[in-house]
This record gives C-alpha cells, sequence and structure tokens, in this order.
C-alpha cells in the first residue's frame, strides 16, 4: 500500500529504468514529453510523428531509425507515466536555462506541425514550461518564433 502511494506520489519512475545513463534518460524524457504533446489534442498523427523523428535526430545528432526507436521507447514510457514531473525533473536536473528554452521551442514545433495551435497543446506547453521554470515571457516569445518560422516556410 504506501509503495503504491509512494509511486503516485513521486511520479513512475520506470522509464529511467531504461535508460543506461544521464545522456540517455535525457533522451527518453525530450522524446516523452514530445510524444504528450502530439497526444494533447487528442489526435496523435503521422505527421507528429514525423516531425518527432525528425526533431529527435537533429536534436541529439541521431539517425533516423535511432530516432523512431528511441520514439517506439517514448511512446511507451509516456503510456506508463503518472505526470509529467518525471520527465521535467530529469531535464531539469541535466539543462542550463538556455537549453530547457529549447525543450519549449520543440514543444511548440511539434504542436505546429500539424498547422494549427490547440487549446490543450497550449496548456501542455505551459505546463512544462512552469516545471522547468521557464518564464512565460520566453514561452511566448519562442511560441512567435515558432509560429513565423512555419509561416516563412510556407511561401
Amino acid at each position: 500500500m504506501i509503495g503504491k502511494l509512494k509511486k503516485i506520489l513521486m511520479g513512475d519512475q520506470a522509464y529511467s529504468e531504461t535508460a543506461e545513463d544521464s545522456e540517455q534518460r535525457e533522451q527518453l524524457a525530450l522524446a516523452s514529453l514530445l510524444v504528450e504533446m502530439a497526444r494533447a489534442d487528442f489526435d496523435e498523427s503521422k505527421q507528429e510523428h514525423l516531425a518527432i523523428i525528425d526533431l529527435l535526430s537533429r536534436h541529439f545528432e541521431l539517425q533516423p531509425q535511432e530516432a523512431m526507436q528511441l520514439l517506439e521507447r517514448a511512446r511507451a514510457s509516456s503510456d506508463r507515466a503518472v505526470c509529467l514531473f518525471d520527465f521535467t525533473r530529469a531535464l531539469h536536473e541535466c539543462l542550463d536555462s538556455s537549453q530547457r528554452q529549447n525543450v519549449i521551442r520543440l514543444l511548440w514545433q511539434v504542436a505546429m506541425s500539424d498547422n494549427k495551435l490547440e487549446r490543450y497543446e497550449d496548456h501542455l506547453v505551459r505546463k512544462v514550461a512552469d516545471l522547468l521554470y521557464v518564464p512565460d515571457s520566453d514561452v511566448m516569445r519562442i511560441r512567435n518564433e515558432v509560429i513565423e518560422s512555419n509561416l516563412g516556410s510556407k511561401t
């Protein structure tokens, strides 16, 4: 009983057990947050998965196949997660302020991969930003940059 209560209060740390080192924990935590973003609007699309694979490939300098495997591990990890805290805690412990802002940028990029921003996606980014201690002014600035970048890539 106490073990179950502790697991609920502390979050499901099972995702970290599958990671061999801090770099893998960082990769899995970030990928899991991106999966949560894809699921935030209750419409987890192939387009969002492709965006996540591309972002993970570029961000961690992975081959597409490695990024796809990371995405699958992240989907399983996200399925088991009780809350976002484990993922954000893992990132907060190993990233500086600039790197945490980059996490917010990646979340916005996934949210905007279908060219529409749902309120649930906006809420999730703000929630993650709060847990990562990224100021709201930076969150809004980054959102506007991502939106402008998406509009610029269409012209």
